[in-house]
């Protein structure tokens, strides 16, 4: 495994990381497996082709309600009228009723707990007039956010050849609720929810074994296969796993649970400097001072192997002496971090 980080003169400032990725096969579709405080990749399996995201499209429909209220154009007590279209749609229901009004909390409970089609129309016809118009604000918030292979069609990942994202989207998008909404986060936690005297539970199998999980979503239609976006949090570390096109309900489950468990137990965050440190004296030609200090910015954490910690390797790459006048800031080396028998990537 191979880093490259860029050296500033006076400061190292130290960059998200794609790690090299072991081999480990998944009877998944597709998969990505990262590390959320370094954005590691730890395992990934055709993460950027765009497919069928079924039920993890309400990630992003939730990711808009929850922009919408804090920009203050929702309240969570707002009620909301449901239309015969919210009324009639098919697939999972949170179970609202024509003419009704309904809270903005219940129905993101009915979305993010229950799955529910109805719930996620009614929002969306609220936000945007119509359930086109809001596929196409989505659309277009995933591309301003960097989410480059999705595309919406409908905001419940209802069937259509046009409807698509990529496990990398979704991960990424995971990644933002948590650390953007910290304060709608644990509706993703919550294990059931009642409404309309209709108690349903949460579809999320990770959620009820003890494996640190927290979050996110499942999904499922004839043509995605069976889907999961999940989180789970062990000792501080934060992982995001997103899995598609898996046979049943129970190898969804199963394969969750290995895949997580595989990132936790393979591999470890380890702290290579501290912010302040000096990395390196760098010899200055003509200069007033004949040294000065690559002094790292901010803290430096990457993601490795727990048995690759004893093997790495950290250089520092630039020529030498640099010409005066040297400025703070000035990028003029590169921090090289490496690790034997993985696969060799520069950043």
């Amino acid at each position: 495994m191979r880093h490259l980080f860029s050296l500033l003169m006076l400061v190292l400032l130290p960059v998200a990381l794609s790690s090299g990725v072991l081999a480990f096969e998944t009877a998944a579709l597709q998969a990505i497996l990262i590390d959320s405080a370094t954005g590691t990749v730890l395992l990934e399996k055709d993460s950027d082709v765009p497919a069928p995201p079924a039920s993890l499209s309400k990630l992003m429909t939730s990711y808009m309600v929850f922009e919408e209220i804090k920009m203050g154009g929702l309240a969570l007590d707002d009620m909301l009228l449901v239309s015969e279209k919210a009324w009639r749609m098919g697939g999972s229901k949170m179970f609202v009723e024509v003419g009704d009004k309904v809270s903005v909390e219940d129905l993101l409970r009915g979305v993010v707990v229950q799955s529910g089609n109805d719930a996620c129309i009614v929002l969306a016809e609220t936000i945007a007039g119509s359930e086109a118009a809001f596929s196409d604000l989505m659309t277009d918030r995933a591309h301003e956010m960097g989410m480059s292979n999705s595309t919406f069609r409908n905001s419940t990942g209802w069937p259509d050849p046009e409807h698509r994202m990529s496990p990398r989207d979704i991960a990424f998008l995971t990644q933002r609720i948590v650390i953007d909404f910290p304060e709608f986060f644990p509706y993703f936690a919550e294990k059931e929810f009642t409404y309309n005297g209709i108690r349903q539970g949460n579809r999320n199998p990770l959620l009820y074994k003890n494996i640190g999980a927290d979050g996110m979503k499942t999904g499922y239609t004839k043509e995605s296969g069976y889907s999961l976006a999940a989180t789970a949090l062990r000792n501080d570390r934060r992982l995001i796993l997103v899995l598609t096109g898996l046979d049943s309900a129970r190898q969804r489950a199963t394969e969750g649970e290995r895949l997580l468990d595989y990132g936790f137990r393979k591999f470890n965050n380890y702290e290579l400097f501290t912010s302040g440190e000096t990395v390196e004296s760098a010899d200055v030609w003509l200069g007033d001072f004949s040294q000065v200090p690559l002094v790292i910015e901010d803290t430096l954490t990457v993601t490795l192997p727990r048995d690759s910690r004893d093997k790495l390797q950290v250089s520092v790459v630039f020529e030498s002496p640099i010409p005066a006048p040297v400025k703070a800031g000035e990028i003029i080396a590169t921090l090289l971090v490496e690790t034997p028998d993985t696969k060799s990537i520069e950043l």
